[in-house]
C-alpha cells in the first residue's frame, strides 16, 4: 500500500526534518554523563537546535557528527551469534556475506516450512532486544496463525536509546544479516512485504542499507522468487526525521503510514492488527540479527547460551567514562561487576556513582547492586532493565538533580503529547528539578514531583511515560538521601 504525502500537522511533529547534521554536537544521555571530558563540544550540544539525542558514538562522548572514529568491538560470549561478522571487520557485499555464512538460515527454513522454522525461534527462546523482550516466537506465531493474504515485517532501526549503538553497527557493517532476518520472518508468517525503518542520525547505515537492498534484489535475496523459490517478499527503506517515540512499535507504524506518529493504544496488538490494520510483525534489529544464526545453528545450540529466562547473547554498549568503551558480546547471566570491572576496565575518570542500563528509560543501579546478573527478570527485580544495552556510567561530576533534569528534558521533548500525565508531566518533572538547580526547592515541589511520577506510572499510554516513572523510582529509592537535601 502506497504512503500518502504527509501533512503539515505530521510533518510538525519531527524535529530534524530539514536539519543539517553534518557538524552537530550529541545531547544525549551518554553524552551528558561524559559532557566535562570537552566541555566545549558539551556547550554547544546545549546551544544546538534543534536538539541531537543519539549519534551512536557513545563511546567517543560528548559525540560530534564529524567523529569518524570506531568503537572496540569483542565478542566475549561462547559463539559470536551478532557480532560474527561485524568484529571480523564487516560483510558489506552480498558475496562475503555468503563467504561467511549468510543465507544459510533462510535456506534451512525454506527446506524445512513455515511450521518448523517458527518452531526454531521459540525453541531458542530469543526474546526481543529492543527493550520489552516479549518472545519474538510468540510474536510470529500470531502474525501466522491470522488467516488474510496481506502482512508486513517491520525491522525497527529508530530504536534510538542514548547509550546504545549496536543497530548502527549492524546496519552498516552487517546489513544482510538485516535482510536476511527480515526475509525468514516474513516466510514464516506469511508475509510478501517488508519495511526497514531508521533513524536519519545514522548517515552511514542509511547509505549502507540502501546499497544492500539493492544487492539484494540483484542477487534474488529480495523480489520475486526469492532464492529461486516460490517465496516472494521485498524491502522499503524509510528514514526517520528525528523522534525518539517512533522507536515504539505504534509509533514507527503510524510513521510508516504517513500519519502523525503517536502511540495506539493496545489492544489490539500489532501482531493483529498493525500496519493498515493488517498482521505485522515489529521485531528490531538485534533481534533479526539473531534469527539467521538461530535457523543454521538450531536453537538448541542457541538456548545453550545465557540462563534460564533470558538465553543468547545480548550486545552491551559502553559509554566512554569506561576504560574500554565499545561493543561487546556476551552471554545472559553475567554480572554486572564483570561489565564495569572486566569488559569495561572500570572508570577512565571518576568514582562510579551509578549505572544506567538500557536508555534513560530505567532504572538507575548503585554501585552496591552490581553483584546482579545481567537478565530479563534479575535486572526488574531491582527496579532495572537490559533495554536496548546500552551501559551509561556516572561519576561524581554528575549529581542527581543534574540527572533527573536532563533526563525529564529528554522524556519532554520527546513526548508525543498523546497522553497528558506525559505531556505535561514531564515538563513539569524538569522545570521542577531545574529549579532545585537554580536555588532549590521546598517540600510541596518534594511532593508534587513523585505524585507526577506515580500519575506516569499508572496513566502514561506507552514505555516512554512508564519508563520515566521507572527511572524516577530507582532514583527514589536508592539516591533518598541526596534527594531530600535538594528539597530542604
Amino acid at each position: 500500500m502506497s504512503r500518502p504525502v504527509e501533512a503539515a500537522d505530521v510533518q510538525s511533529f519531527y524535529s530534524l526534518a530539514d536539519a543539517d547534521l553534518s557538524r552537530v554536537v550529541c545531547q544525549g544521555t551518554a553524552c551528558f554523563a561524559a559532557r566535562h571530558a570537552r566541555l566545549e563540544e558539551w556547550q554547544q550540544a546545549e546551544g544546538q537546535m534543534p536538539r541531537i539525542y543519539c549519534l551512536g558514538k557513545c563511546y567517543a562522548a560528548p559525540a560530534t557528527a564529524a567523529d569518524l572514529s570506531r568503537p572496540q568491538i569483542e565478542v566475549k560470549s561462547r559463539s559470536a551469534v551478532v557480532l560474527e561478522r561485524i568484529a571480523a571487520g564487516g560483510a558489506h557485499t552480498l558475496d562475503a556475506y555468503v563467504r561467511r555464512g549468510g543465507l544459510t538460515g533462510l535456506k534451512q527454513a525454506m527446506a524445512t516450512g513455515p511450521e518448523a522454522t517458527i518452531a526454531q525461534i521459540e525453541g531458542s527462546e530469543l526474546r526481543g532486544r529492543g527493550g520489552a523482550g516479549f518472545q519474538t516466537g510468540v510474536k510470529w506465531r500470531a502474525a501466522a496463525a491470522t488467516a488474510v493474504p496481506t502482512k508486513y515485517v517491520v525491522a525497527n532501526l529508530d530504536e534510538g536509546d542514548p547509550g546504545a549503538y549496536i543497530d548502527r553497527f549492524i546496519a552498516e557493517d552487517d546489513p544482510f544479516a538485516l535482510v536476511e532476518g527480515m526475509a525468514i520472518a516474513a516466510y514464516a508468517v506469511g508475509g510478501a512485504r517488508g519495511y526497514l525503518y531508521v533513524r536519519c542520525e545514522y548517515p552511514g547505515a542509511i547509505a549502507r542499507l540502501k546499497q544492500a537492498l539493492t544487492e539484494a534484489r540483484s542477487g534474488r535475496l529480495l523480489g520475486t522468487r526469492v532464492l529461486d523459490t516460490d517465496f516472494s517478499f521485498d524491502v522499503e527503506l524509510i528514514v526517520g526525521a528525528g523522534s525518539y517515540e517512533c522507536g515504539e512499535e505504534t509509533s514507527l507504524l503510524n510513521s510508516i503510514e504517513g500519519r502523525r506518529p503517536v502511540a495506539r493504544v493496545r489492544p489490539p496488538y500489532v501482531a493483529e492488527c498493525g500496519l493498515w490494520g493488517l498482521p505485522t510483525i515489529v521485531n528490531n534489529a538485534e533481534t533479526l540479527a539473531c534469527v539467521p544464526w538461530i535457523l543454521r545453528h538450531g536453537a538448541d545450540a542457541y538456548a545453550k547460551l545465557g540462563i534460564p529466562g533470558s538465553r543468547g547473547t545480548k550486545i552491551l554498549s559502553l559509554n566512554s567514562l569506561f576504560r574500554r568503551p565499545g561493543l561487546y558480546e556476551v552471554e545472559f547471566g553475567i554480572s554486572l561487576r564483570e561489565i564495569v570491572e572486566d569488559l569495561g576496565g572500570g572508570l577512565a575518570r571518576g568514582k562510579l556513582r551509578g549505572l544506567m542500563v538500557g536508555g534513560p528509560l530505567a532504572g538507575i543501579v548503585p554501585p552496591h547492586l552490581l553483584d546482579t546478573r545481567l537478565g530479563f527478570a534479575e535486572m526488574r527485580a531491582i527496579g532495572a532493565s537490559v533495554g536496548h544495552g546500552g551501559v551509561i556510567a556516572f561519576n561524581e561530576r554528575t549529581t542527581i538533580p543534574d540527572l533527573v533534569e536532563h533526563v525529564f528534558s529528554f522524556g519532554a521533548q520527546e513526548s508525543c503529547g498523546q497522553c497528558t500525565p506525559c505531556r505535561l508531566g514531564t515538563r513539569r518533572i524538569e522545570e521542577i528539578f531545574a529549579g532545585v538547580l537554580r536555588s532549590g526547592a521546598g517540600a510541596a515541589e518534594a511532593t508534587e514531583w513523585q505524585e507526577v511520577v506515580t500519575a506516569l506510572k499508572l496513566a502514561s499510554l506507552c514505555g516512554l511515560g512508564t519508563g520515566l516513572a521507572e527511572f524516577a523510582e530507582s532514583i527514589l529509592r536508592h539516591y533518598s538521601q541526596e534527594l531530600r537535601a535538594c528539597f530542604a
